[in-house]
């Protein structure tokens, strides 16, 4: 019995990693890097169990401060951290959208372990498990894309870099610290603030998405190598 379960709270990260991974059309990341990512991910939940505990402890939890502070605050630094000292300064981050791929991959292998731990830790049904689908487990999705793009820009933007990483951290912030705020503050009725909150992320992630694809600087070699059997075939 407990194998379905371990699929079906797997398979909602796996697939919009893979998604957002073929993405990347232009110069794909290898795959061992993106996993090693994941993986990264994956281990940090209990880190930041742990702190966030600390943090109810100190803080207290009222829905303010433990949307945006202990669970967007703490979550999203934490991703951003692995990202800027991990990847950002490498080699292989040579794209903006490279930005999007790492940081989709560490949010997602940290969103996949919690699905596993929650579909676990209590009797969950497929309509639960479809819910986080949509909702948690897509959120982190989101919420890393656009830190994503803005670590992009931070890479190749000169000295707006600073600028860029304030950007990369601060939103992601905001809108996870929105998405938990919701959940909390408006109790029965949070199901109908929530999927319009949710679809206009998807709106601005896409629209992110192509942007960073656009100024991809392999795009214009990318349309050259498309154009020349057809040029030598005439």
């Amino acid at each position: 019995m407990w194998v379905p379960l371990l699929v079906a709270a797997v398979t909602p990260g796996i697939s919009l990693l893979t998604y957002f991974y073929l993405k990347d059309r232009y110069d794909a990341e290898p795959i061992r890097n993106v996993l090693r990512l994941f993986i990264i991910g994956l281990l940090l939940v209990f880190p930041t169990m742990f702190i966030q505990r600390g943090a109810v402890l100190w803080l207290g939890d009222s829905p303010f401060t433990f949307s945006f502070l202990i669970s967007g605050g703490i979550e999203e630094f934490l991703k951003w951290f692995i990202i800027y000292f991990t990847i950002f300064n490498q080699t292989i981050f040579n794209e903006p959208y490279d930005g999007v791929v790492y940081t989709v991959a560490v949010s997602l292998g940290f969103a996949t372990l919690e699905n596993v731990l929650y579909a676990f830790a209590q009797p969950a049904d497929p309509l639960s498990l479809l819910i986080r689908a949509l909702l948690p487990v897509s959120g982190h999705a989101l919420f890393a894309v656009i830190m994503g793009f803005y670590f992009g820009k931070a890479k190749f933007s000169g000295e707006l870099q600073r600028k860029m990483l304030l950007y990369s951290l601060a939103l992601p912030i905001l809108a996870h610290g929105l998405f938990d705020y919701i959940q909390m503050a408006f109790n029965a009725s949070w199901t109908w603030t929530i999927i319009p909150f949710i679809a206009m992320l998807w709106i601005c992630a896409m629209i992110l998405v192509r942007k960073a694809l656009d100024i991809s600087p392999f795009r214009y070699v990318f349309q050259d190598e498309m154009v020349k059997p057809s040029t030598n075939g005439q």
